[in-house]
C-alpha cells in the first residue's frame, strides 16, 4: 500500500475509551480524517494474555491497514505496552503508542510520591516495568489496578452507583500514601476525572497521555510527509463490534459515522 496524504489517521482501542485520543488528535489535526475502531467484544485487554493482545492487535492493524490507513494509533495502553513491537517490526505503516506519563508525573513530583491507576495487563507489562525501572529511584509509584472501570464504561455506566463505589475503593489507597501526581494509565480513565475528582479533591495532579499522544502523531505525519493537505474538515468513521450505545454517549456528535463490524 502507498501511503498518501490524504488517507485517514487510523484509531484502535479495546473499546470506546480511546475516543478520548481521538478526540485530541481530532482538535489539533481537524483536517484529517480519521477511522476509529472500537474492539468492545474483547475488552478489557488487561485481563488477556501477552499473546492474546498481539493477536488482537493485529487483526485490528489489519483490518485498519485494508482501510488504507496511514498512521495507526494504538489507543489502547494494554496493547501498546503489550503488542506495540510486534507491530512495528510486522508492518511498515508509523504506528504511534500509548504509555502511562509516569515520567512527567516524577518529574513534577513534589511529595516524591506518584500513583498510577491502570489495567492488570499494562502494570504488568515489560514495557511499563522497564520505564518504571528508569525513573530517580526516590520517587514511589503507587499502583492500582483499575479492575471493573473498563467494563462499566463499556457498558454505559460511566456515571452511576456501581463507578463510584468502585472509584472510592480504588482510589482509597492514594488518600493514605500521600501521592501528588495521580497518572491514569488507561484510555477509557479520562472520561472519568470529574468523579475522581470530586473523590480526591484538587490537591493531586491528574495525569492523562491524550494531549502529548496527538502532538506525537502530528510530528510523525510531517516527518513522513503525511500531513493531509486539504482545507476541508475530516471525515470520521467509527466501527465498533457490539452495541453502539457506549460510543454514541461518549462521542455526543451528529458529524460521525458510527457502523457495527462483525469482527
Amino acid at each position: 500500500m502507498k501511503l498518501t496524504q490524504n488517507n485517514p489517521i487510523g484509531i484502535f482501542d479495546s473499546g470506546v475509551g480511546g475516543t478520548s485520543i481521538w478526540k485530541e488528535i481530532n482538535q489539533l489535526l481537524p483536517n484529517e480524517d480519521s477511522i476509529y475502531l472500537a474492539d468492545s467484544k474483547h475488552a478489557p485487554y488487561g485481563q488477556k494474555t501477552t499473546t492474546q493482545i498481539i493477536d488482537l492487535s493485529v487483526k485490528n492493524t489489519e483490518y485498519l491497514l485494508s482501510k488504507n490507513c496511514k498512521i495507526i494509533v494504538v489507543a489502547c495502553n494494554t496493547a501498546t505496552t503489550n503488542a506495540i513491537q510486534h507491530l512495528r517490526a510486522t508492518y511498515k505503516v508509523p504506528f504511534i503508542g500509548i504509555e502511562p506519563a509516569i515520567k512527567p508525573a516524577s518529574l513534577n513530583t513534589i511529595t516524591n510520591t506518584i500513583g498510577i491507576l491502570a489495567t492488570k495487563g499494562t502494570l504488568n507489562s515489560q514495557l511499563f516495568a522497564s520505564t518504571s525501572n528508569s525513573l530517580d529511584n526516590k520517587v514511589t509509584i503507587v499502583e492500582q489496578i483499575g479492575e471493573g472501570l473498563v467494563e462499566l464504561i463499556e457498558s454505559g455506566k460511566l456515571v452511576s452507583d456501581e463507578m463510584t463505589t468502585l472509584l472510592k475503593k480504588h482510589l482509597s489507597k492514594f488518600s493514605q500514601l500521600n501521592i501528588d501526581n495521580l497518572v491514569l494509565g488507561c484510555t477509557h480513565y479520562p472520561y472519568l476525572i470529574p468523579q475522581i475528582k470530586e473523590i480526591i479533591g484538587n490537591d493531586i495532579a491528574i495525569i492523562d497521555s491524550g494531549f502529548a499522544v496527538a502532538k506525537q502523531t502530528k510530528r510523525v505525519l510531517e516527518d513522513h510527509n503525511l500531513l493531509s493537505n486539504r482545507l476541508k474538515t475530516g471525515i470520521h468513521q467509527f466501527y465498533t463490534n457490539t452495541e453502539k450505545n457506549a460510543l454514541e454517549l461518549l462521542l455526543n456528535r451528529i458529524d460521525v459515522s458510527i457502523k457495527y463490524l462483525d469482527f
